[in-house]
């Protein structure tokens, strides 16, 4: 047995090469599609946000609106095929059900949504389509490999959601946490390690090509390890606690609204077009916002045009994914957090705080922000160090992020990612189930005194529907139980008659729990009789009849987090 599943680990790290190098490809290739729609759009190598300008002003809400009405077309199509066949699009929904594949048709027209909305402008990051084709690639491949490998395509669709999340922001490590700890909800060892290679092969692949350097230039900056420092990063992390916990509930809100809509073509529309009118103001809110974090970085930003960009950035991203444009919230919500992070260090400064170069605290925000709104802390702060190659941020980051994190989840807020949720629900249900105890599922029993009839207990286990019929004393001391079965046959045998006390076919050997054991130790009391229900005593000593606890609501119970 043991070298089969050698054998098998094996073959998923082979497999592994294969599917980053094409997820890798694929991002490529979406990238090279966008780059081509800047061209015909605005004869432009720029991003959005410069490229735009070739344009009269006057036309970019129009621009940005005809972009929404086209990516709506698209997703119709998607939707429809998503009701009518009754299946799930996206990857970590395929990866966290374990299904067969990822849908071709669906997640091409829901592709082509999103690059009608990211080709016009909207406030979506890039990184969501490209992940979601980097993940069909995966189950293409897994569709072709031999059955005799025993592979399930919802693992290989997994890694190729990873290599592809690698490419888009070169952190193969954060990548890999990312799927296992959305997706899987767990970061186990034998499912992350095939993670890793697919997203190092694809961030080697993406070496090779030339995109080599780090993605934020951050990596020559030193955070300055001192009160004054660490007390900005705790303030950080707490407001971008709250700007996360705002932007869901913003967002929520937005597709309640956008829902009055039922045309597709004219939600997305009327998207585009309301970011198209915030585009007048500035035109840095379009796009993922990726030139723009550089601009940060850069010290370009005053303190009142971060906040303005903040609010700005803030509403856009609201709207174009309230009104349901297909793409990622990494890199808005890595803009918001920079904004967030440089305007509270710039007036730290103002106030003549000690807090070292302002400019570093956009990584502390951008990773604090990423956490609250994907509540997927490890992956916000490996993410970010990845992206900025500066070993000082660690520390920083890892408070601010967790922080950011406990905020949102405190406040009860679920995660942009509908399978977070889940995993959230699950862990609450296997914490209330690990730390409850019998009493709380106690339902009544039947019983009888042991100077009762026999054909009182049938009457009372017909009555009940019970086997097994409970035999307690004047005090309610538990005495033990009569079976149904046992008082037939020895009735049938003549050897009692219905008037004879239920104490001559009383067994007092019953297996019984106590009221005050975990409901771990009902399941393995359970575990060891064939029983649908037990006695509940309230201790040993006493032995007092409180009632029964009964398989189908352990199970019942248990089921909220299997």
């Amino acid at each position: 047995m043991s070298g089969s599943k050698h054998a098998l680990n094996w073959t998923t790290l082979l497999i592994a090469i294969p599917v980053g190098f094409v997820a890798s490809l694929v991002t490529l290739a979406f990238r090279g599609v966008i780059e081509l729609i800047n061209h015909l759009l605005f004869n432009s190598d720029n991003e959005i946000t410069v490229a735009m300008h070739v344009w009269p002003w006057i036309f970019w809400p129009l621009l940005v609106g005809s972009g929404g009405v086209l990516a709506g077309w698209f997703l119709r199509y998607a939707v429809a095929i998503e009701q009518q066949e009754t299946v799930k699009t996206d990857y970590l929904e395929v990866i966290n059900a374990r299904l067969d594949a990822v849908p071709t048709k669906t997640s091409l027209f829901r592709a082509l949504s999103s690059i009608a909305s990211i080709g016009s402008g909207a406030s979506i990051g890039k990184e969501g389509p490209m992940v979601q084709l980097s993940a069909l690639s995966g189950s293409l491949i897994g569709r072709w490999l031999p059955a005799s490998l025993n592979l399930r395509n919802s693992d290989i669709v997994a890694m190729a959601a990873a290599a592809g999340l690698s490419s888009v922001y070169h952190a193969p490590l954060a990548s890999a946490i990312f799927v296992a700890e959305i997706a899987f909800g767990i970061s186990a060892l034998q499912r992350l390690i095939p993670l890793i290679v697919s997203s190092a092969v694809a961030v080697m692949t993406m070496w090779s090509l030339g995109f080599r350097s780090a993605l934020y230039p951050l990596s020559e900056a030193l955070f300055q390890m001192d009160i004054s420092s660490l007390l900005m990063t705790l303030l950080i992390g707490l407001v971008a606690g709250f700007a996360g916990w705002i932007l869901i509930k913003l967002i929520a809100r937005s597709k309640v609204l956008f829902s009055r809509v039922r045309s597709l073509p004219l939600r997305l529309g009327a998207g585009g077009l309301a970011v198209g009118f915030l585009a007048l103001i500035s035109t840095d809110i379009l796009g993922n916002g990726y030139e723009v974090i550089v601009n940060i970085i850069d010290g370009h930003y005053v303190l009142m045009g971060l906040l303005g960009l903040l609010v700005l950035k803030t509403l856009a991203t609201t709207l174009s994914v309230g009104s349901s444009a297909v793409g990622g919230l990494f890199t808005p919500s890595l803009l918001i957090g920079a904004l967030l992070g440089v305007a509270l260090a710039q007036i730290g400064a103002m106030l003549h705080l000690p807090v070292g170069d302002t400019l570093l605290y956009a990584a502390i925000g951008m990773a604090a922000v990423l956490a609250a709104v994907s509540q997927a802390p490890l992956m916000a702060m490996l993410m970010v160090l990845e992206m900025t190659l500066n070993s000082s941020l660690l520390f920083p980051v890892m408070i601010a992020s967790v922080l950011a994190s406990m905020v949102v989840y405190r406040l009860q807020s679920s995660s942009t990612y509908p399978v977070v949720s889940t995993h959230f629900s699950r862990a609450e249900a296997k914490y209330d189930f690990d730390n409850m105890r019998v009493d709380q599922l106690i339902i009544p029993g039947a019983a009888l005194q042991p100077e009762e009839s026999v054909g009182q207990a049938l009457a009372v286990s017909s009555l009940k529907r019970e086997r097994y019929v409970y035999v307690i004393n004047s005090e309610g001391q538990f005495l033990g139980v009569v079976s149904i079965h046992d008082i037939s046959r020895k009735v049938l045998a003549q050897e009692i008659t219905l008037h004879s006390p239920v104490s001559q076919v009383m067994d007092n050997n019953f297996p019984c729990i106590y009221q005050n054991q975990s409901m771990r130790e009902g399941w393995e009391a359970f575990a060891r009789v064939t029983l649908e229900r037990l006695p509940v005593l309230n201790n040993p000593q006493e032995r007092r009849f409180m009632g029964a606890l009964t398989k189908t609501s352990l199970i019942q119970k248990a089921q909220e987090f299997l």
